[in-house]
């Protein structure tokens, strides 16, 4: 029987999460993706907490002009400037199921232009 698009997505990304975990000095750089918005959150697995979030329904992150590709750049070095703030350099990047490419690829650079390193 052929799976659903959640449900392939979510096989992937159990599959990631097994490998894939954030700490304190490293934490999780967490991506989710819907049609119309996109959010990202830096966890630290081991206390099981958010460290920070940036999405692009944030009132600082202006989307009313770009579209979702540039939006998700913005959420990137959102995101990136924050982290900075929080004493985070060094991530590790979980793209939850979605393919690295589109949304997903421009926060990852978004994020790299911010300053962080993954």
């Amino acid at each position: 029987m052929a799976l659903s698009k959640y449900e392939r997505r979510e096989r992937i990304r159990f599959r990631i999460r097994k490998t894939v975990s954030g700490s304190e000095q490293r934490p999780r750089l967490a991506v989710f993706r819907s049609n119309k918005e996109i959010y990202a959150q830096l966890i630290d697995d081991v206390s099981g907490k958010t460290i920070t979030a940036a999405s692009s329904r944030d009132k600082d992150i202006n989307t009313s002009k770009v579209n979702k590709s540039e939006a998700a750049k913005l959420v990137g070095k959102a995101i990136a400037e924050k982290a900075v703030k929080a004493g985070v350099e060094a991530i590790t990047f979980d793209r939850g199921g979605y393919l690295y490419h589109g949304r997903v690829k421009s926060l990852a650079e978004g994020a790299r232009e911010g300053g962080l390193k993954f």
